[in-house]
């Protein structure tokens, strides 16, 4: 290993634990040799990059400034390797994707599984993060592409595909409301309701639906996480308030009925696949966000018995 990628790996291994001895026990190497790289170093720059305080080790101005390096240097070797493996035409290599929390079961599972039984030698990993934070991810390059609502006022993503998604209300099979294909808000007035909390994105819609309404809904449990929504309304503790992706599973195995709320203020919300605009997707990336958008349409709003409302469109 060349001598300035071990340093790096040592002093970004101390700065995140604050001990040579913990990062010497984590890389499994001598702390005196993690010691030695970084006197060297510091030597070499002519000023410390640690405080060498009681209970650890702190960095200095110049120690976070070569900790943001050492960030950027591991993002840049992990894009070169993608690319010396594309020049080897292997198909392998590692992706990262970020989904919302109504991904984390149906078609993301299913198309990893397609993709690695087509593409063995791809890895992925999959980080399920709030609708802000998939934005955030893939424009730091944490991730090589993320699924997430409405991206189309964000600035540096380009959306390879979205289809439209809807509100509405979540029922047990049989519930009165659940008989009917749309209805609108003020159907629920009275009705026990299970209602999304921040951070979910559906959380604004449900917000502006609740003023403008003019009913004081029957708030019976609220919940920042959908697959509890889910849950609740399954056991019968009130009517749910999500969007027609959160429930698509659970609606095409007959274990809830989806009614679309047809308020005039609301807007279908967009669920796109995007990528940093200023960043060429690897090839073992480029192979994934194909196999991801060939299914994307399946992932629209349908109405019972119909055909999804929006096909996925790719922009230029």
């Amino acid at each position: 290993m060349p001598a300035f990628s071990r340093f790096l790996r040592y002093f970004m291994a101390v700065g995140r634990l604050g001990s040579i001895r913990r990062a010497a026990d984590e890389l499994h190497v001598s702390a005196s040799a993690i010691d030695r790289q970084i006197l060297n170093v510091e030597a070499e720059l002519g000023m410390p990059l640690f405080e060498r305080l009681p209970t650890g080790l702190r960095l200095t101005a110049a120690g976070e400034i070569m900790m943001a390096a050492g960030s950027r240097w591991q993002k840049n070797m992990i894009s070169v390797r993608a690319q010396m493996e594309d020049l080897r035409g292997l198909k392998r290599g590692h992706v990262e994707i970020a989904v919302i929390d109504a991904l984390a079961k149906g078609y993301i599972p299913a198309a990893i599984q397609t993709i690695q039984a087509r593409y063995p030698g791809i890895t992925i990993g999959v980080k399920v993060l709030d609708n802000g934070a998939v934005r955030e991810a893939v424009l730091r390059g944490d991730v090589d592409m993320g699924l997430l609502f409405d991206p189309q006022s964000y600035r540096d993503l380009q959306v390879r595909a979205f289809v439209d998604v809807v509100l509405g209300f979540l029922t047990p099979v049989g519930h009165p409301i659940g008989e009917r294909r749309e209805a609108r808000f003020s159907l629920c007035e009275g009705s026990p309701l299970v209602l999304p909390a921040r951070p979910l994105a559906v959380c604004q819609q449900v917000e502006v639906l609740i003023g403008t309404s003019g009913i004081e809904p029957r708030r019976q449990v609220t919940s920042d996480n959908i697959q509890m929504i889910v849950s609740m309304v399954l056991q019968g503790l009130g009517v749910g308030v999500l969007t027609s992706l959160d429930v698509l599973t659970e609606v095409r195995q007959g274990l809830l009925s989806f009614t679309r709320i047809t308020d005039p203020v609301l807007r279908p919300m967009a669920l796109a696949l995007c990528t940093a605009a200023q960043r060429v997707p690897s090839h073992a990336a480029s192979m994934v966000l194909d196999e991801i958008e060939a299914g994307f349409a399946q992932l629209a709003y349908a109405p019972a018995g119909g055909r999804p409302s929006a096909s996925p469109s790719t922009l230029a």
